[in-house]
């Protein structure tokens, strides 16, 4: 008799289980904001919008200083983690995404994303850029 309630037991265990590791599967995907990659002229046109934007360059300070576009906030892609960067406290902000190529700024933009912001936007490589940077 005993040995049916361990089977039984351990059935509602498992049963448990999969059911609670499915829901939060969907909770933690279902949230997250689609990755959304933009040319570089999409990108401008955004910046001439009028549009509050936010342009973060996500390459090393050495390679900002060495040149990068008017108005963009440093955030290298290497110090986004887990939490939201503190020059980056709106969520809901919309956020023009580029580096020097544009891998780091796919991998900086999915990671805001994972994070929980919801408007980011990828628009690749300086090396792309054909307009005015600072320098």
């Amino acid at each position: 008799m005993s040995k049916i309630y361990i089977i039984l037991l351990i059935i509602l265990v498992v049963v448990l289980f999969v059911s609670f590791n499915g829901r939060q599967a969907k909770t933690t995907t279902g949230t997250a904001a689609p990755y959304k990659k933009i040319s570089a002229q999409e990108a401008m046109n955004l910046m001439q919008s009028g549009q509050t934007l936010t342009i973060v360059d996500v390459r090393t300070p050495a390679e900002f200083a060495a040149g990068h576009i008017q108005g963009s906030l440093n955030v290298p892609n290497e110090t986004i983690g887990s939490s939201a960067p503190s020059a980056l406290p709106d969520l809901d902000a919309t956020i023009l995404v580029y580096c020097r190529s544009g891998a780091r700024s796919a991998q900086a933009a999915k990671k805001l994303l994972a994070i929980g912001y919801t408007n980011v936007l990828d628009f690749g490589g300086i090396i792309n850029w054909p307009y005015e940077v600072v320098r």
